[in-house]
């Protein structure tokens, strides 16, 4: 069974960083595709950054590139979002996801997707 755990939100204020974590258990973890989305109250779930299995593509929303960092460690089954330079607009429910199918890319495509697993999020807060 797959299970998909993230931490590390909280509360910071703008222009802070925060590092969110995803620890994923059930299967091979680097035969799959990652991603993490997010959504704020009243919205759609939107893409924010995916990384392929092989760990050497990524994508980011534009809303997010050049302040977000997705990464993974497979020896620790987790992959990683480092957000620097934070904005009250990022304040949302932050999802890990990977896809049901190995060697499947993710699409930036509102969610939530149904091929695709879902953790139960994180909670990020930016005060201005």
């Amino acid at each position: 069974q797959v299970q998909l755990v993230e931490s590390g939100g909280g509360l910071v204020q703008a222009g802070g960083s925060l590092r969110l974590s995803c620890a994923a258990s059930g299967r091979t973890f680097s035969n799959y595709a990652m991603g993490w989305f997010r959504q704020a109250p009243g919205k759609a779930r939107e893409f924010v950054a995916t990384i392929t299995w092989s760990d050497t593509v990524t994508y980011y929303a534009d809303s997010v590139r050049g302040r977000f960092t997705i990464s993974r460690d497979n020896s620790a089954n987790t992959v990683y979002l480092q957000m620097n330079s934070l904005k009250p607009e990022d304040t949302a429910l932050y999802y890990c996801t990977q896809p049901k199918n190995a060697y499947t890319v993710i699409s930036p495509r509102p969610g939530p997707s149904p091929d695709n697993h879902w953790g139960q999020g994180t909670q990020v807060t930016v005060s201005s």
